[in-house]
């Protein structure tokens, strides 16, 4: 694709590596095939193709303006990038390499900068940067928000599907994991690992952590709860502010430098995973940090590449009911973002579980970190969609590896729907997760 970028606009970093993706992309389209957005609406615009030109158009627009004039972004931009997923399904379907993600950060950085939202836009969008990644706050809410949970039928938007959001039986705080050293069971420790108990993760996910320190040390690994390690940025980036992002990562980034020694650093939530494992750019112009960055974005990996290494162990032979059959959900984050597709479908295997694949695999379930809050009726239609191809394959439960895919697809599901480490933790000597009888 050819661009047309001034000399002084290339000296900008995110406008050179815009640029260098934009050439890359030959238009080809293979990409509108797998894209959610475009499959529901059938719009150019609503696909990575035509978000493509709609990006290189308002970046170069940048260029043509006189420098005393206001940089505002063309509405119609900022409407079908904000209805992006950011899933990153047409990545793995593009021929040419297109970094597609990377080019849809620097576009909603310059989107969050310039595009004048709503008052009522703006306002949700910093409760959300807020309060979803501070427990403290979370928690209380979550709690007035299952009181008029009732109440969510009813509710206009967006506060409609907040309140949908909510959980119909509020999580415990029995798997709350408190900062401190969890050693290897029964022998020398063969890993040295700090886990990120997450935000949202430590609120509505507290039991995964749980499983997941119980599950990694009986095979072998000292698992490290940094204090202050709690957000990666994932949340506050999905919605173009990156400050706010850098700013929430950089106390999880200087704990992890403090921990000592580590082999790997594991998160639970894929989503968490995705973006630490891009902390290189999150953190590229902060001369403080952009090495410790680089460095732990090298060593992030997800709880079922450790487990992989580690190696699954004996199987508790009278844990897991004989032909128990799994639907395993790809989450985007872990399939498109950071490529782990067959190695969680093979440990649920080796423990036992009968693994079905559903139809659409590579579909969003819209969840998409903040996208199911801030587009609600595109998240419903996806929601609907996954659920249903979950159901078609007739499995008794549905296992992720992200919590933001458990909470959306739990909520138009009648299955128990669980993280894949649960299920191995408890077929390796584990509790039996919540829910499944």
């Amino acid at each position: 694709m050819r661009t047309d970028f001034t000399l002084s606009q290339l000296a900008d970093p995110d406008i050179a590596a815009a640029n260098g993706i934009l050439r890359a992309c030959v238009h080809c389209g293979f990409c509108t095939a797998t894209c959610p957005t475009y499959v529901l609406t059938g719009d150019e615009r609503d696909g990575p193709r035509g978000r493509i030109w709609l990006i290189k158009d308002m970046l170069e627009a940048e260029g043509r303006a006189p420098e005393e004039a206001p940089k505002v972004v063309d509405p119609a931009v900022a409407y079908h990038v904000d209805r992006c997923l950011s899933c990153l399904s047409c990545m793995t379907t593009c021929p040419s390499g297109v970094d597609y993600g990377r080019l849809v950060d620097i576009a909603r950085q310059r989107i969050e900068a310039h595009h004048p939202r709503s008052w009522a836009d703006r306002t949700f969008r910093r409760l959300l940067a807020r309060i979803l990644p501070d427990p403290t706050l979370l928690r209380p809410l979550l709690v007035l928000g299952w009181l008029v949970r009732p109440l969510a039928r009813i509710l206009p938007g967006r506060l409609g599907a907040l309140g949908r959001m909510v959980p119909a039986h509020l999580p415990d705080r029995a798997g709350h994991l408190t900062p401190g050293v969890h050693q290897a069971v029964g022998r020398p420790a063969r890993l040295r690992v700090a886990l990120i108990p997450g935000c949202v993760q430590q609120v509505l996910g507290a039991g995964t952590n749980a499983a997941i320190v119980r599950l990694l040390t009986r095979l072998g690994a000292e698992v490290v709860i940094p204090p202050a390690a709690t957000c990666c940025g994932a949340l506050p980036r999905h919605m173009g502010d990156d400050a706010r992002a850098r700013a929430l990562a950089a106390p999880t980034l200087d704990a992890l430098v403090a921990a000592g020694p580590l082999d790997a650093v594991v998160i639970a939530a894929s989503g968490c995973g995705a973006s630490v494992k891009d902390w290189d750019h999150l953190f590229a112009a902060d001369p403080e940090r952009a090495a410790s960055a680089r460095r732990f974005a090298r060593f992030a990996r997800d709880v079922t590449e450790v487990v992989a290494e580690l190696g699954l162990g004996p199987v508790a032979s009278d844990a897991v009911p004989a032909g128990l059959t799994v639907a395993y959900h790809d989450s985007c984050s872990l399939s498109h973002g950071q490529k782990i597709t067959s190695g969680p479908r093979a440990l649920l295997t080796a423990a036992g579980f009968t693994v079905r694949n559903p139809a659409e695999g590579h579909l969003c379930c819209g969840s998409a970190g903040t996208y199911n809050m801030l587009q609600p009726e595109l998240a419903a239609s996806l929601q609907a969609r996954k659920a249903a191809n979950l159901k078609a394959t007739g499995a008794s439960l549905v296992a992720a590896g992200n919590l933001g895919c458990i909470t959306q697809i739990a909520g138009a599901l009648d299955l128990p729907v669980v993280h894949t480490a649960e299920l191995l933790d408890w077929a390796t000597g584990g509790p039996r997760p919540a829910g499944i009888v």
